[in-house]
């Protein structure tokens, strides 16, 4: 096997880091060994990437691929153990992001009506109050102190959004942001899945069933009462939504924040033309996710037959699992041209997918910018001087292998 970040001979399989020390070199190689790698997940599980926009764009509207793990011949032949710390993401439990055709369209219709775009910009005012008060609070801190950005701007601002939004207690976020963290760690011992998903389970049962006893203006409480020609989202399904969108809400615009601000401070010619007005914060936050996207990896998707992929003479076999390498993707040469690889806040059109593409795409896409659009133009009004309180090459990634994260995100305001 070839460890990333060493380039690939072609047919190799990529093991992909489960610390994720590198990870542009190693979106680097998967790129070169695409559109459709061969790669090896934490605890060596086995399955295929596809690593180049165009391929990307095809096989996310192939219906010959589905979400139903039971056609994954490695799950069928009972070699992926229950105690897989990645379990999680491959078998989260019936939502939209597990089901296909038309039950995949009925949960769509049933959550769409309760997450509208009505809804999503009524949080506008909350999140400019939230992250003024944020950034008050960093005012007041010591001129020269080294802040962690990331503990006390990038994650407190979208993870109160987003219990806001759907309905879950103030009290309850230190619980979830444990339980998220073990969720997506490659390091979580086998032997703590299964309570972690247990201790999950118990914590979205207890706010759907709060929320049915005494509804409120939030998203758990409309999920209860949307229906559609008299069909309900059941419990199960409830339940598995909030868990969804809640770690994919809050994980997705940590990362996008941190991410721009550490392209911003390790780019000072592109941060200029940012803060003179010369370029839109819009362009920021669409190259940051095409540059430096949140989600390196998405898990999984199923192929019922063999599957062809384009014309590069590659194909996807039956019964394999196909992950979308969008760290990989990001910079496709064949997408964004020579200068892929560069950081440029200028860049028009950036057609990226880094949000997904068909009909899986993220459905917390519009929120995650809105919450960009507010926090990163306001945190360098106030604090223009920002920078990093250690070398950028020091920042230590956090071994999960689906999100382009940080432990912290030290600076010094300035």
């Amino acid at each position: 096997m070839t460890t990333c970040p060493h380039a690939a001979a072609a047919g190799d399989t990529i093991t992909l880091d489960p610390l994720v020390a590198d990870l542009d070199a190693e979106s680097a190689v998967l790129r070169a060994a695409g559109p459709l790698a061969r790669v090896a997940l934490p605890g060596g599980v086995a399955c295929y990437a596809v690593t180049h926009h165009a391929a990307a764009r095809q096989l996310l509207t192939d219906a010959r691929l589905v979400k139903d793990i039971k056609v994954w011949g490695a799950w069928q032949r009972g070699e992926i153990p229950l105690d897989w710390p990645l379990i999680g993401l491959a078998n989260p439990g019936r939502s939209m992001l597990t089901v296909d055709g038309a039950e995949h369209r009925r949960l769509r219709t049933l959550v769409a009506q309760a997450l509208t775009v009505r809804r999503v910009e009524r949080l506008r005012a909350g999140i400019e109050q939230l992250t003024t008060g944020m950034l008050d609070g960093l005012a007041a801190r010591p001129a020269g102190e080294v802040v962690d950005l990331k503990a006390e701007f990038a994650y407190p601002l979208p993870m109160n959004v987003v219990g806001e939004l759907m309905g879950v207690e103030a009290a309850d976020h230190p619980r979830l942001k444990a339980l998220f963290d073990t969720f997506f760690s490659t390091q979580t011992p086998p032997e703590e899945v299964p309570q972690m998903m247990a201790d999950l389970g118990e914590l979205f049962t207890r706010v759907v069933d709060a929320k049915r006893a005494d509804p409120g203006d939030d998203l758990t409480s409309a999920l209860i009462a949307a229906s559609e020609d008299g069909d309900h989202l059941t419990d199960e399904e409830i339940r598995n939504t909030l868990q969804l969108m809640i770690a994919a809400g809050h994980e997705t615009t940590i990362s996008l924040i941190v991410n721009a601000v550490v392209a911003l401070q390790t780019h000072p010619e592109q941060r200029e033309l940012v803060l003179s007005g010369e370029v839109p914060w819009e362009n920021v936050i669409e190259e940051t996710l095409r540059w430096s996207t949140p989600t390196s990896h998405v898990l999984f998707r199923f192929a019922t037959e063999d599957i062809a992929v384009g014309d590069s003479g590659a194909v996807l076999p039956a019964g394999e699992a196909l992950i979308v390498s969008f760290g990989a993707i990001g910079r496709d040469e064949g997408q964004h041209g020579p200068t892929a690889g560069d950081f440029d806040v200028t860049r028009t059109p950036n057609r990226h997918i880094s949000f997904g593409h068909g009909p899986h795409v993220c459905p917390g896409a519009a929120l995650s910018r809105l919450e960009a659009g507010v926090a990163l133009p306001a945190l360098y009004a106030r604090f223009p001087g920002l920078e990093l309180a250690i070398p950028a090459a020091e920042l230590r990634n956090k071994p999960v292998v689906t999100q382009n994260d940080l432990y912290e995100l030290p600076v010094r305001l300035g």
